[in-house]
């Protein structure tokens, strides 16, 4: 079996670990667009960036696609492009997730479809609401808010916030830990799409998060 990845180096090294038991080709939208190479697979992890390659994706019909929907939806994907066929899927390709023991994808009214393309790939899943954020992508942008308004406020520093959350916890990496891992620019863009879904305070971004974004995009 053959996975295509459209993605950097990074995400196409994500893959071949976790399915290393398959063929992993790192391909571009050229190439799927004019139909030179034939996956059985195709992981698209920046979809987001380039939504008008679901113009070539939607063409796949005998290909299983799962796009990066962490920061928009698949049924905002869909209204874009006027649908969506059945075996385009979602999944969580921020930095750091794709390589966890559970892989977290999404569908539109598509779960028969979708527990038997994740079957036959033989990788644990959870399905979760196709909503913007998924779900923990959502929970740990929420914590990493909150921590930085912690650190604005002055009670406490990055190194103990982040010792506080493991030992509080039991998490694996603290707030800023898992910044680093996934990106202040994806935690800010995921936070501000998620503030504009929900309108819920809790995803309003910290003044100093949002200092430390532009920074970065410098």
């Amino acid at each position: 079996m053959k996975i295509g990845v459209i993605g950097d180096k990074t995400n196409h090294a994500d893959v071949d670990s976790k399915l290393d038991s398959y063929q992993v080709v790192h391909l571009s939208i050229d190439e799927i667009d004019d139909m030179s190479i034939s996956v059985d697979y195709l992981f698209h992890f920046a979809i987001e960036e380039c939504p008008e390659d679901l113009d070539a994706l939607v063409q796949l019909s005998n290909t299983f696609v799962f796009v990066n929907s962490v920061k928009t939806s698949l049924s905002e994907l869909a209204y874009l492009h006027d649908g969506l066929t059945s075996k385009i899927f979602g999944f969580n390709g921020l930095p750091g997730f794709f390589n966890r023991s559970i892989l977290e994808v999404t569908s539109i009214d598509n779960s028969d479809s979708l527990a038997g393309a994740m079957d036959v790939l033989g990788v644990d899943y959870l399905e979760v609401a196709d909503r913007v954020g998924m779900v923990t992508p959502r929970v740990i942008a929420m914590i990493i808010n909150e921590a930085f308004y912690t650190l604005q406020e002055g009670t406490a520093t990055k190194e103990d916030i982040d010792l506080g959350m493991k030992l509080g916890t039991n998490y694996p990496y603290g707030p800023f830990e898992w910044m680093e891992k996934i990106g202040v620019q994806n935690v800010y863009e995921l936070l501000e799409s998620l503030f504009e879904d929900t309108k819920d305070q809790r995803y309003k971004i910290s003044p100093l998060l949002k200092r430390d974004y532009l920074i970065s995009s410098v």
